[in-house]
């Protein structure tokens, strides 16, 4: 797999947003909504099977957990692979709403 390119985009409103990994020509994402300046709700994480077993789902977990942590908001994981990616990083716990 090529480097991995992470980019966040949020809808104009500031309510919606998704974390998209490009690589290789494939997309992966990780969508999340917006419940206050201090919560996001992680709904759903897709990746295609051409990326599947390179670690885009954590690569983009790993980018959420980052981002929350230098802008002070906390995740809910709503989407199973981000709540089941928590449980593996105890570290991570500061992150998360849970």
């Amino acid at each position: 797999m090529t480097e991995p390119v992470i980019t966040r985009e949020v809808r104009a409103d500031g309510a919606k947003g998704r974390y998209v990994l490009r690589a290789d020509g494939h997309e992966a994402e990780l969508t999340y909504s917006v419940t206050s300046p201090d919560l996001i709700i992680a709904d759903h994480t897709g990746v295609p099977d051409a990326l599947r077993g390179t670690g885009a789902g954590l690569a983009l977990v790993t980018r959420m957990v980052a981002d929350a942590r230098a802008e002070g908001f906390r995740i809910m994981p709503l989407c199973p692979f981000v709540n089941a990616t928590r449980k593996k990083h105890p570290d991570w716990a500061d992150a998360f709403a849970v």
